[in-house]
């Protein structure tokens, strides 16, 4: 014989309140004593009873649903081969896997689920606003990886409730996250400075995205209060094959590096690995300081001195604020600022 599945009835049996009560726990209203909804929510738990989330649905009129959008600034030209392309870039970046995991563990036990959707076109743009739109996510938090993206601005128009990681290039009264990179980048370089670095070079993000331009801002900043005025530049992608490159260009041009900070760690792994193939050690003929503190830092050879993004906490903070903007508490764009924080391993 089959075992009934457990009721509402149940739940309020075994927490000792009535249906009503419980219903009101599971469906979120806030009038309801935050002992009880302990007793509550224990006697779920015993009892196993699994709430009907289509059911619920109908009462708060929410999806509890949040689309967690990788946005860029394609065009249709790319087609199916660019939009595969697009995916496998994202999911060959650690610090997209971190962001994931800093929402997944802000909604889970939350009971909000997030739906991965990319936006690397005109017409997955539209996709996105019209799966809003129509209220099958209950707002989105917006990761974008180019300077050029209308995505947040398309959002703000439509009113729907939207949270971006990082300040968008292109303004949108829209909330974020972000880390003062200003600041990380100016402790780069007065660490390079304290290990005696004078002939000191730097591998950027890219130039046209506010993280790559403050970071180097910082840096150059850092560096000229430590009197020097000038050091040499090359623009990488945020990969690791640019930073590669990069690297490459800049011990050809400036043979006598002695200190380098890459903008990113994947980056700097390149970096370290142009060094390698030319009989530079690592840290002893050039000092290399990463940036972000990702899962990189300690596989790379040496394990790289970085300086931490909190990327977790900065994404569980944008589902937060998200999660705000759908309740109704916050009606207003806010902007979250983290700020960074140096790690010393073996490159440095």
């Amino acid at each position: 014989m089959n075992r009934q599945l457990p009721t509402l009835e149940d739940v309020a049996r075994e927490a000792g309140v009535s249906r009503a009560t419980v219903s009101r726990v599971i469906n979120g209203v806030r009038n309801v004593d935050p002992l009880i909804q302990d007793q509550v929510r224990q006697a779920i738990d015993r009892t196993g009873y699994a709430p009907n989330r289509a059911a619920r649905s109908l009462v708060t009129r929410r999806a509890e649903t949040i689309a967690l959008v990788v946005s860029g600034a394609g065009d249709e030209a790319e087609g199916d081969g660019g939009q595969n392309a697009f995916a496998a870039r994202v999911f060959a970046d650690p610090f997209f896997g971190r962001v994931v995991s800093g929402v997944v563990g802000y909604l889970r036990p939350r009971s909000m689920h997030p739906v991965l959707m990319f936006a690397e076109t005109e017409s997955a743009r539209q996709q996105v606003v019209g799966y809003l739109r129509q209220g099958s996510a209950d707002g989105a938090l917006v990761v974008s990886t180019h300077a050029e993206d209308p995505l947040p601005a398309l959002l703000a128009a439509e009113h729907l409730p939207t949270v971006c990681f990082a300040r968008p290039a292109l303004p949108a009264p829209v909330s974020y996250v972000d880390l003062a990179h200003r600041n990380g980048g100016r402790i780069a370089a007065e660490y390079l400075l304290e290990r005696g670095r004078r002939r000191v070079a730097t591998v950027s993000g890219p130039l046209d995205l506010p993280a790559g331009q403050e970071r180097l801002a910082g840096f150059r900043d850092g560096m000229e209060r430590g009197g020097i005025p000038y050091v040499p530049i090359a623009e990488g992608g945020f990969t690791l094959d640019s930073g590669a490159r990069a690297m490459a260009r800049l011990l050809g041009e400036h043979p006598d590096i002695d200190g380098v900070f890459a903008a990113n760690d994947l980056m700097a792994q390149g970096v370290c690995q142009v060094l390698r193939e030319q009989g530079r050690r690592v840290p002893e003929d050039v000092a290399v300081v990463g940036f972000d503190d990702s899962s990189v830092a300690v596989t790379c050879t040496p394990q790289l001195t970085t300086v931490r993004q909190p990327v977790e906490e900065m994404a569980a903070t944008m589902a937060q604020l998200l999660q705000e903007v759908v309740e109704g508490t916050r009606t207003e764009p806010t902007s979250v600022i983290f700020e960074p924080e140096l790690v010393v391993r073996e490159s440095a």
